[in-house]
């Protein structure tokens, strides 16, 4: 129970990477708040937890900067300070080429997956400052390293929009006890998968990483000492290549 004590929110909560990351730190003891847009989803993955403290959902869009505050000022009154922040909420769409793909698509992932992020970090980042201690892990993507079709164009953009705004954050309160990871995973096997243009055969998703892979490498990073920070991770299938 390395992370009694500690209380996580969770974006993308409800399912895929978020899930995961979110039943890994409760059985290390964390308190963990689940946020997604479907609550059905939230309260799916807060039953597979028995034990205590039991995972606790809120509805949220990442997107909407309102729905965010909300969400955070219910954390406030409701459970209390938040030591680990992960933004694992993500989206892509099947239109992935620029000839193909509408500029209100291109809003709609950036708004997700590169706005969301910065609306979370920017309710819980003061109050890690002015604690000296805190821990931000954004997930971000392979494509967010080396754009490609794989991703396409919003959603390459958008990662590689985190990855740079994790860089920048980090660079800003590292004086001051605050700690920033990015973890760039490769190909995952999640309902994200739903959005390919083609769709992904048995033989390959069983090539995939796994949900609990990534929330495993988000662990190891929870549970470094404060004078410890993973800056940047990426993890991928053994075989797909990188390059």
């Amino acid at each position: 129970m390395k992370l009694r004590g500690k209380t996580a929110v969770i974006t993308g909560g409800g399912s895929g990477i978020g899930a995961a990351i979110a039943q890994a730190f409760a059985g290390e003891g964390c308190r963990v708040i689940i946020a997604g847009r479907q609550v059905e989803k939230l309260n799916e993955v807060a039953k597979k937890i028995s034990g205590e403290p039991k995972i606790e959902v809120h509805e949220a869009d990442v997107g909407n900067r309102e729905s965010v505050n909300t969400l955070f000022k219910w954390v406030a009154k409701e459970v209390g300070p938040v030591h680990i922040l992960v933004n694992a909420a993500g989206i892509n769409i099947k239109t992935r080429m620029m000839a193909d793909m509408q500029p209100e698509q291109w809003d709609q992932v950036m708004s997700v997956n590169a706005t969301g992020v910065y609306n979370c970090v920017n309710c819980v980042l003061p109050q890690m400052r002015e604690r000296r201690d805190g821990l931000i892990i954004n997930i971000s993507s392979t494509s967010g390293k080396r754009a490609g079709k794989l991703g396409g164009v919003a959603y390459s953009a958008s990662k590689f929009a985190v990855s740079a705004f994790s860089t920048a954050v980090a660079g800003e309160v590292a004086q001051e006890g605050v700690r920033v990871t990015s973890i760039c995973p490769g190909e995952v096997d999640t309902p994200i998968l739903a959005n390919r243009p083609v769709a992904v055969t048995p033989e390959h998703r069983a090539r995939m990483l796994q949900p609990e892979d990534v929330a495993a490498a988000a662990l190891m990073v929870a549970l470094l000492p404060p004078r410890a920070n993973v800056f940047e991770m990426i993890i991928k299938p053994t075989t797909q290549e990188f390059v």
